[in-house]
């Protein structure tokens, strides 16, 4: 007698696991305004068994936003539906151009011309911005990208290409690889996160400080968020990974 979900499994373990989580620990990069991630030693084995302690913020390393974490009213962590987070995932990659203009914003045309080539988006889809912005890691000043005024330059999403994403096409999550939803210029104009309000107040998540995404198709993939269902929260590390085609 057969079992479709344990064939499905066995299926899925043929298949190429990409890990598009950092490994994160006192001294990587972080948001500016957090301290850096304590780790504390609280029992070895000489006392029986090896146990530690962590201090640092949910935002911290690759981390899962919930729609709480900007939005009042909102829904925290663990009211997440599983199901939201396993979803088939996009990558658009704008690695060239972030190379050329690190204040790169993705623009609605930049999505229509993926389209064009890879096919209308799906709703119900997790799209990822690449930017290849990870491999700065684990480099705080590289990440940050000051000039010498003091301003950060990154990359990262227009409001209109989030419109598109979100109300058009009904994407369910989105991911990129900096700090924040916004480049650094349109904070910097803007003088808030506009971007990463507008995601979060459509009622779904974002992954920050995703990597790996060069080694992912733009489509055919699905992602898996594993996240911990801390009570109340407002974001947390996630592991992330794809399962690619």
């Amino acid at each position: 007698m057969t079992n479709a979900l344990l064939d499905a499994l066995k299926l899925l373990k043929e298949k190429q696991w990409i890990d598009l989580t950092h490994t994160f620990g006192p001294d990587s990069p972080h948001f500016a305004a957090f301290a850096a991630a304590e780790f504390e030693t609280l029992f070895t084995h000489e006392d029986g068994f090896f146990a530690q302690r962590f201090h640092f913020p949910g935002q911290y390393g690759t981390h899962l936003d919930a729609p709480i974490h900007f939005v009042r009213d909102a829904r925290y962590l663990d009211q997440l539906e599983l199901k939201e987070l396993v979803l088939p995932l996009i990558v658009i990659d704008k690695s060239a151009e972030a190379a050329a203009d690190a204040d790169y914003s993705l623009s609605a045309a930049d999505i229509e011309a993926f389209e064009a080539q890879h096919g209308r988006i799906q709703p119900g889809s997790f799209v990822a911005l690449r930017t290849d912005w990870s491999k700065r890691w684990p480099s705080q000043e590289e990440f940050e990208n000051k000039d010498a005024d003091g301003r950060n330059h990154a990359p990262g999403w227009s409001i209109e290409a989030l419109a598109l994403l979100l109300k058009d096409r009904g994407v369910q999550a989105v991911g990129h690889e900096t700090f924040d939803t916004d480049s650094a210029a349109d904070y910097t104009k803007n003088g808030a996160l506009l971007g990463e309000y507008y995601v979060l107040e459509q009622d779904v998540y974002q992954v920050e400080l995703l990597t790996n995404l060069d080694l992912v198709p733009p489509t055919g993939a699905v992602i898996f968020n594993i996240v911990p269902k801390a009570e109340k929260a407002s974001g947390f590390p996630v592991r992330s990974f794809a399962i690619l085609p």
